[in-house]
C-alpha cells in the first residue's frame, strides 16, 4: 500500500500541472505583458512535449528500470518547476513547460508499472482504479489550487510548490520503492519519429495560432501548414520502417481502438479548449478574481469525480457506445446553454451553474470510458502501449483546442468579446458531440495479431462491449 500511495501521489503532483496553469494564464499574461497567442504556448509546448514522449519514456524504463526512471522523473520535475517558477521571460517560462511535460512522461507511465507487480492479479483493478482516480483528481484540483496560489502568493508558486514535495517523494521513494526491469525489452524508440511527433502538432498549432492575427495568406501561416502536411507523410514511413518505432501502426489494424483514438483527440480538443476558454471568460468579461473564477466553475470537476466510477460501472453492463453518445449528447447541452444563455452580465447561479454541471456530467460519461475501451479490444500484452498511445493522442487534442481557442477569441476586444466566446462555445460543443457519435460507426472485430472479441473487461476494469 506504501508503494500505491507513492505512486498514486506522484501521478497527482505532475497531472496538477496539466489544468494548474488555466486559472492563472491571465495572472501571467499580465505579469509579462504578453498576448494570449504567445502566452498559449506555454500550455501547448507541455502537452506537445508530453504526447512526444510518453511512449518512449515507458520502454525506456522497462529497459532501465523503472525505479530509477521514476526517480529522474520527479528530480527533473522538480528542477524544471523551479525553473517556470522563477522564469524571468515569456520564453524561459515555455522552455521550463517543455521540459517539465519531458520529466512529467517519465514519472506517469513508471509509477503505474511500479504498482502493479506489488497486487495480485484479481487486485490489481483495485490499484488501476486508485491510480486513475488519483490523476483525475488532480485535474479537479488544479484550477482551485492554482487560484489560491496565485491570489494569496503568486503565479509563481503554482510551479514552485513542486519543489519540496518532489524532493520528500525522492526521499520516501529511494526507501521503499523496488526496482524491476523487461529483461526482453526492445531499444530505444525511433529518435527521429519522437521528434516528428511533436513537429507535426506544433508546426499545425503554430498555424491556426497565428493565423487570425498574421493573416491565413501570409507565407509563415501557410509554410507551418505545409510542414505538417508534408512531415505527417514521413512520420508514417519513419513509424511503419523503424526497427522500433515511437507509434506502432499495426495497432490501427482494430477499428476499435482506431475510431476511440479518433473520439479521444475530439473530445480532448473540445475538453481542453473549453477548460481554458471557462475560465478566461469569467476573468475577462465576468471581472472575477482569479479565485472566484476557479470556485465558479468547480462544480463540474466534482461532479466528474463523483460519477466517474459509476460510468464505467455503466458502461460494462451496457457497452461503451450509448454511454459515450450520451456523453457527447450531454456535453453539447451544456455549450449550448453557455452559447445562448450567458452573456455580459454575470448570472452564475441561473445561467452559468447549469451549463458548467452539464458539461461536467459529459466529461464523466466520456473521459474514463473512453480510455478503457481504447485498449480493450487489444491483446493483454499490447495494451500498455495501446493505452500510451491513446494518451498521446489525448494531449495532442490538448494542443489543438487550445490553438483553436486562440485563433476563434484571440486578443478580443471588450465589445467583441462576449460574441467570440459565445462561436468558442458553440464549436466546442459540435466537436464534443462528434466525438460521440463517432463510436456509433461499425466495429469491425479483428485485433492486429488476428480476430480478437471486440471489447474484453482487463485486470485493470478496462470498458467491455
Amino acid at each position: 500500500m506504501r508503494i500505491l500511495a507513492l505512486s498514486s501521489f506522484g501521478v497527482f503532483v505532475v497531472f496538477l500541472d496539466t489544468t494548474i496553469v488555466n486559472v492563472a494564464f491571465e495572472t501571467i499574461s499580465r505579469s509579462f505583458d504578453t498576448t494570449a497567442s504567445k502566452l498559449a504556448w506555454v500550455l501547448s509546448a507541455y502537452s506537445l512535449a508530453f504526447a512526444a514522449i510518453l511512449v518512449p519514456a515507458g520502454r525506456l524504463a522497462d529497459r532501465y528500470g523503472r525505479k530509477k526512471i521514476f526517480l529522474i522523473g520527479l528530480g527533473g520535475f522538480a528542477l524544471m518547476s523551479a525553473l517556470c517558477g522563477l522564469a524571468p521571460t515569456p520564453g524561459v517560462l515555455i522552455a521550463g513547460r517543455a521540459l517539465q511535460a519531458v520529466f512529467e512522461a517519465l514519472v506517469v507511465p513508471t509509477s503505474l508499472a511500479l504498482v502493479l507487480p506489488e497486487f495480485p492479479g484479481a487486485r490489481r483493478h483495485v490499484a488501476v482504479g486508485t491510480w486513475g482516480a488519483m490523476g483525475a483528481a488532480a485535474a479537479a484540483c488544479g484550477p482551485t489550487l492554482g487560484a489560491l496560489l496565485t491570489q494569496y502568493a503568486s503565479w509563481r508558486w503554482i510551479f514552485l510548490v513542486n519543489v519540496p514535495i518532489c524532493a520528500v517523494m525522492i526521499v520516501f521513494g529511494e526507501r521503499i520503492l523496488r526496482e524491476s526491469r523487461d529483461p526482453h525489452a526492445g531499444g530505444i524508440p525511433d529518435p527521429v519519429a519522437v521528434v516528428l511527433v511533436a513537429a507535426v502538432p506544433a508546426a499545425l498549432s503554430y498555424a491556426v495560432i497565428e493565423g487570425p492575427t498574421r493573416g491565413w495568406s501570409s507565407a509563415v501561416v501557410i509554410a507551418a501548414f505545409v510542414g505538417a502536411v508534408v512531415l505527417t507523410p514521413l512520420l508514417l514511413w519513419r513509424s511503419a520502417t523503424a526497427a522500433q518505432p515511437v507509434i506502432d501502426l499495426s495497432l490501427f489494424r482494430d477499428r476499435q481502438f482506431s475510431l476511440m483514438n479518433l473520439a479521444m483527440l475530439l473530445f480532448s480538443v473540445s475538453f481542453f479548449g473549453m477548460l481554458l476558454s471557462n475560465v478566461i471568460f469569467l476573468q475577462q468579461v465576468w471581472g472575477y478574481s482569479v479565485l472566484r473564477a476557479a470556485l465558479a466553475g468547480a462544480p463540474g470537476p466534482l461532479l466528474v469525480a463523483f460519477i466517474a466510477r459509476p460510468t464505467s460501472g455503466l458502461a460494462a453492463r451496457i457497452g461503451f457506445r450509448p454511454v459515450l453518445l450520451l456523453g457527447g449528447v450531454t456535453w453539447m447541452a451544456g455549450a449550448v446553454l453557455l452559447a445562448v444563455g450567458v452573456g455580459a452580465s454575470p448570472h452564475w447561479a441561473t445561467h452559468w451553474l447549469p451549463a458548467v454541471l452539464l458539461t461536467g456530467a459529459g466529461i464523466g460519461l466520456t473521459l474514463p470510458v473512453q480510455a478503457g475501451a481504447a485498449v480493450a479490444s487489444l491483446p493483454d500484452h499490447r495494451s500498455g502501449t495501446g493505452s500510451a498511445v491513446s494518451q498521446s493522442f489525448r494531449q495532442l487534442g490538448a494542443v489543438l483546442g487550445i490553438s483553436l481557442f486562440v485563433a476563434v477569441v484571440g486578443d478580443s476586444g471588450p465589445a467583441q468579446a462576449v460574441g467570440a466566446f459565445q462561436h468558442v462555445w458553440w464549436v466546442f460543443g459540435a466537436v464534443g458531440l462528434v466525438s460521440g457519435l463517432i463510436v456509433c460507426l461499425p466495429l469491425q472485430a479483428r485485433g492486429p495479431d488476428g480476430p480478437e472479441p471486440v471489447g474484453a473487461v482487463g485486470a485493470a476494469g478496462n470498458i467491455s462491449h
